[in-house]
């Protein structure tokens, strides 16, 4: 597919327009992300019915047979949002067993909570939660706001799987579900969020220049813990969702019902920093609307029209007496002043790498040697993990 950039603005399919970098669009006034789309969806979504239930009772079939000597043969991440509380109504139906599991870093909503608390109550699950050490981790959330990096969700998105890792570990589990899926989440552009969330060195890089506290406790989850957890221990992460009919409106309606599950606005607004940081800091500082890569998957999916995204997006992200609410209580919270925060807003934006990657230098040659490691024998690697473990 030939594509360039032209007198377009807006892609002719979806709602993306030029606002997010490096998007082109095709003589069709097309854009790459719709033919991105398309392409991930062929490869699981857009399959035969009879393809994706064999592939899913196989799915299943692995995780309770690895599990079946366990108390629980899977751990389920839960936020309260669509996607982890439809998984958990799901896993009951098939008959797993799952320790459900909540990362608790500070910024649940209140109807988060009452989510969660009902997925527990109504399904019989046991309930693990990983509360996060507050000083420390507001200590990276300030460290990477005063960095003015796009992506500030990368220290909760990388905590959570090593969290979610260590959680395996500890209770002997092979199987980690994602609610991650293709029809709602496959478009997000490089450039709105950072691809490389388990990136530790350049975690590790913006604390030292911007942080103040000791990260001790948080569960980090760079290339040796992944290499370690997945490698070593081969603990797995495995989606369920593309295998299944995935329709929004109708997991709204149907979580609702069964589960008391309550709605709480926008994708990932179940996190009040996420609500924040997306409806507020995002559109103010980096001229980013999630909302359209959010509606470009729906429309891409059949699930809205383009009319009615547009209309969509015609709103504020979410209610302005509220985004001014959440102003003040973030600020508060992060124990900074108006005029600091007001100056992280105006400072220019920074590119991830302008701090360094683990993809830089002998970090790139590391990591590259852990991949050619893979193919010794894993018992060999199980004697060198014994060897590694205190590393953690």
């Amino acid at each position: 597919m030939d594509y360039s950039i032209s007198a377009n603005t807006q892609c002719k399919k979806c709602v993306l327009d030029t606002t997010v970098p490096n998007i082109s669009f095709d003589d069709e006034g097309i854009c790459n992300f719709c033919h991105y789309y398309d392409h991930m969806a062929e490869m699981v979504v857009n399959k035969s019915d009879d393809f994706k239930k064999k592939e899913l009772e196989r799915r299943i079939n692995h995780i309770k047979s690895a599990g079946k000597k366990n108390q629980y043969d899977c751990i389920l991440g839960v936020s309260g949002g669509v996607d982890s509380t439809y998984l958990a109504l799901l896993v009951k139906k098939y008959g797993l067993r799952p320790l459900v599991v909540h990362f608790d870093n500070g910024w649940n909503s209140e109807l988060a909570v009452s989510n969660i608390e009902n997925i527990v109550t109504k399904l019989g699950y046991d309930l693990h939660t990983f509360v996060m050490d507050w000083e420390e981790f507001r200590d990276i959330q300030l460290s990477y706001f005063r960095a003015s990096v796009v992506d500030i969700e990368v220290p909760t998105d990388q905590f959570i799987f090593g969290a979610l890792n260590k959680i395996a570990k500890q209770y002997g589990i092979k199987y980690i579900l994602s609610g991650h899926n293709i029809v709602t989440e496959a478009i997000n552009p490089d450039g709105w969020v950072y691809k490389h969330k388990f990136d530790l060195r350049n975690l590790k890089q913006i604390h030292k220049r911007f942080g103040s506290v000791k990260l001790k406790n948080l569960p980090r989850f760079g290339i040796y813990h992944q290499y370690y957890y997945q490698t070593i221990l081969g603990i797995k992460t495995v989606g369920l969702l593309d295998y299944i009919p995935y329709n929004k409106k109708e997991v709204k309606q149907k979580i609702s019902d069964e589960l008391g599950w309550r709605d709480y606005g926008g994708k990932h607004y179940e996190s009040l920093f996420t609500r924040f940081y997306q409806g507020y800091v995002l559109p103010r500082k980096f001229n980013v609307d999630k909302r359209k890569s959010h509606q470009a998957n729906l429309i891409m999916s059949g699930q809205v029209s383009r009319e009615e995204a547009l209309l969509e997006l015609q709103g504020p992200t979410y209610p302005l007496d509220e985004q001014e609410s959440d102003r003040e209580y973030v600020i508060k919270k992060l124990g900074i002043s108006e005029e600091e925060f007001d100056k992280i807003m105006s400072e220019k934006p920074k590119p991830h790498a302008f701090y360094g990657t683990d993809r830089d230098n002998w970090f790139k040659a590391l990591f590259m040697a852990f991949r050619i490691a893979a193919y010794v024998p894993v018992r060999f690697l199980r004697f060198i993990g014994v060897l590694y473990k205190p590393m953690l």
